[in-house]
């Protein structure tokens, strides 16, 4: 048996007080995600954590990277045939998180996914990279595969039929847009007496701002 009960540290680096923060969840995500960019130390600060529930009923949860946010939500892109495609569309209640281990900050976000316009969705494939586009077509994303030999033949084919061509963003391909109904910021203090402040969203859209105990 691996023992971690010793694993410790001590949590100093910032603080989370009702008299610095705005109304606005938003406004406070926005701010805590550049003042991680700017401190450094996190290599993709916009990747997050994914949680649906499977088809099978079980939670699931995996790392994608956020492509925007704004004050309506947080926007991802994936394949919509995928495991977690299809996890949304049978039950779009979800939950992001981002853990920015550098300044000691955590972000849980609970909220309803619906598929972004296909403008916003083709604005932001057509500003991908090719071999990004290609990827995304020739991937049956969360199917079995014969070997990884398979997928590059594939791919090595849709190189040839695409040379010197504009490539279209397939139908099954797209963003996300997850709805926050609720937001909490973790932040990190010493003697386990961490700050989490939680933003519920209200009937007249307005957020309901609370501290949790640790």
């Amino acid at each position: 048996m691996e023992d971690l009960s010793n694993y410790r540290k001590s949590y100093e680096k910032s603080e989370l007080l009702e008299t610095n923060i705005p109304e606005d969840p938003i406004n406070l995500f926005n701010r805590w995600f550049h003042e991680v960019e700017d401190f450094g130390g996190v290599d993709e600060v916009n990747a997050m954590t994914v949680s649906t529930i499977s088809l099978n009923g079980f939670p699931k949860s995996r790392v994608v990277l956020l492509k925007q946010f704004t004050f309506e939500g947080f926007i991802f892109y994936t394949n919509y045939n995928s495991e977690k495609g299809k996890a949304i569309e049978n039950n779009p209640a979800v939950c992001l998180s981002f853990f920015w281990h550098s300044m000691e900050r955590q972000v849980i976000i609970q909220g309803i996914a619906e598929k972004t316009s296909e403008n916003i969705s083709d604005g932001y494939f057509d500003s991908r990279p090719n071999g990004s586009k290609l990827g995304a077509i020739v991937s049956n994303q969360s199917e079995i595969i014969p070997s990884r030999n398979s997928l590059e033949i594939q791919l090595k084919q849709l190189e040839q039929d695409f040379q010197n061509k504009e490539i279209p963003r397939p139908k099954h391909w797209g963003g996300f847009l997850v709805k926050p109904i609720s937001i909490e910021f973790w932040q990190g203090r010493p003697n386990r007496l961490h700050d989490r402040i939680r933003f519920q969203l209200q009937a007249d859209f307005s957020w309901k701002i609370d501290r949790l105990a640790p």
